[in-house]
């Protein structure tokens, strides 16, 4: 038996009519039209619908299955149905993040706060990318952004330019480096490196500094959060570099020191990967607006409490 939406419509407006002339008014059709419809669907079903002969016309046993049938569906393609209009437009959506940087975290949720407020209907998740390849995830529609300071050529991607920033050397104002207007490769040869758990790849500090110049560090420690690491190296336990934007508070703590890497420091670019048909979503084209313009804005602003 084939029964599709036209025949589910037809039973609930027969049933809520109470006659044939009513339902086809509500139906936009003719009620002869509806007559051979009716027909068409009790054949199928090898049994009548409706009780001929009543008023208001009723339905048979078998037409009060199918309207509970109605009842079930139709409000549910009813909601689908509106679902997707508010695609189409953009209204709603999906957001989910994939972070190749762990100290992206510092920037993405002010992004975010300030997204939820225009786009409440669009649901945002984030993925640490450091745990999967996030770029073939982007590509399979796993995930939908992908935050990364290492475009590649891939068919179908956009690395759209968020912001530039600087790899910055941190260390206790105890330690000898701080006497040092600026760091370079060879410096780090005698240190314990604080890094967060990423391979190295993916640390500016090895990809842009030492592996180029084939320097080795004394020794490696991996922590997971940013605080933990600041909080290590003002003990001069080890030093670090990390991105400008979470080293702005820090700056004006007198038990650290902040320098640039090479004398004349070093700027990195960050990228948000889309897909190159998503760009123009109204939703994912106000994410790149926020988060190419909070982060910088972020990075300006004094924080509380520092010397000017």
């Amino acid at each position: 038996m084939h029964v599709d939406l036209r025949h589910l419509r037809t039973i609930k407006a027969i049933h809520e009519a109470g006659g044939l002339a009513r339902a086809a008014e509500m139906l936009n059709i003719t009620q002869s039209a509806l007559s051979h419809q009716i027909k068409g669907l009790e054949d199928q079903a090898g049994m009548e619908l409706f009780v001929r002969r009543t008023k208001p016309l009723r339905l048979s046993a078998a037409g009060l299955r199918m309207l509970r049938t109605a009842d079930r569906v139709l409000p549910e393609m009813e909601a689908l149905d509106e679902e997707f209009r508010a695609l189409r437009s953009g209204k709603t959506g999906r957001l989910h993040i994939a972070i190749e940087c762990h100290a992206c975290f510092e920037w993405l949720f002010p992004v975010l706060e300030e997204f939820r407020k225009a786009w409440p209907d669009v649901d945002v998740d984030i993925r640490p990318g450091l745990a999967f390849d996030a770029l073939p995830a982007l590509w399979k529609e796993e995930v939908d952004v992908v935050i990364s300071s290492d475009p590649e050529p891939i068919d179908g991607v956009s690395f759209n330019a968020l912001f530039d920033y600087s790899p910055v050397f941190v260390a206790s104002s105890r330690h000898p480096l701080a006497r040092h207007a600026f760091v370079v490769a060879e410096d780090f040869r005698d240190e314990l490196l604080i890094t967060y758990p990423v391979e190295r790849s993916k640390l500016d500090v090895f990809s842009q500094i030492l592996m180029p110049a084939r320097v080795e560090p004394r020794a490696v420690r991996q922590v997971e959060l940013t605080a933990v690491i600041l909080l290590l190296v003002a003990s001069n336990r080890g030093v670090a570099v990390l991105p400008d934007w979470v080293v702005r508070e820090v700056r004006y703590n007198s038990d650290y020191v902040t320098r640039p890497v090479t004398e004349k420091g070093m700027t990195r670019r960050l990228f948000a990967a889309t897909r190159t048909d998503d760009i123009e979503m109204p939703y994912m084209a106000h994410f790149l607006r926020l988060a190419r313009t909070i982060p910088v804005r972020l990075q300006r602003e004094q924080p509380a409490g520092a010397r000017p």
